[in-house]
């Protein structure tokens, strides 16, 4: 019987390492494809469920639970509130989103609605774009949906109508409105000036499923090496009698 040197068996050690650990990478790879898979599901099923009400947002215990409903709120414009979110983009074209809280009716409460997208004036950066927001009660409809995302700012960058974000707890203290904790994104063909085709947020599984291949033939190529190396090299070299 033929004793193995004791390098076979340290490059043995190390293939079933390599092996095990990439085949594990792949399938945890897999593993975050099918939560984004089922989370992306779950927000499905929110905004095929029937709009929240006023009476339904006002009573909620937790707002987070109506994030991606459709909603159906009636209220007023606090239209000397609105703001400017630069650096934003629809279609490819950057512009502005802009924000304004509605005042709901029958309550004091008040909610940030991200009304649409407009075109900024590019060779007039401080000037705002002309934009409707009709006076007395409207009715909005739309999506609950997270404050609008943050981006990179400079210091002083937090002031004014034309902003690079919007912060609540800093908008309640300069508006004194007692804003929930959540946004409206308004919805429905555009109107007063406003797009309102909003990006979908996209799973990122092809990315996951992508990694999973890589990982995967990273472990066959551990395993057809070893298996070359090992065995098969070694008895070619071998002199036929």
């Amino acid at each position: 019987m033929t004793t193995r040197p004791r390098r076979f068996w340290w490059v043995t050690l190390a293939a079933v390492l390599g092996v095990s650990a990439t085949l594990a990478l792949g399938a945890w790879q897999m593993s975050r494809a099918a939560q984004k898979l089922a989370l992306q599901a779950a927000i499905e099923r929110r905004q095929a469920s029937p709009p929240v009400d006023q009476r339904a947002l006002l009573a909620a215990p937790d707002l987070g639970d109506l994030v991606h409903r459709p909603v159906v709120l009636r209220g007023t414009w606090a239209a000397r509130h609105t703001l400017f979110l630069d650096n934003r983009q629809m279609n490819g074209k950057p512009g502005f989103y802009v924000v304004t809280p509605l005042l709901l009716e029958g309550s004091g409460a008040a909610v940030l609605v991200e009304r649409g997208w407009v075109q900024r004036n590019f060779l007039q950066r401080d000037a705002l774009p002309a934009i409707a927001t009709p006076p007395g009660v409207v009715e909005v409809r739309g999506r609950m949906a997270p404050p609008p995302g943050k981006l990179y700012e400079f210091a002083g960058a937090g002031r004014g109508p034309i902003r690079q974000n919007v912060d609540l707890t800093q908008l309640r203290a300069e508006t004194g409105l007692a804003l929930l904790d959540l946004a409206v994104q308004q919805t429905g063909p555009a109107s007063e000036g406003l797009l309102r085709e909003w990006p979908q947020a996209a799973t990122g599984v092809e990315k996951h499923y992508g990694y999973a291949f890589q990982w995967w033939a990273l472990s066959a190529l551990i395993a057809l090496l070893y298996v070359w190396f090992q065995f098969i090299a070694p008895r070619r070299k071998v002199p036929h009698a």
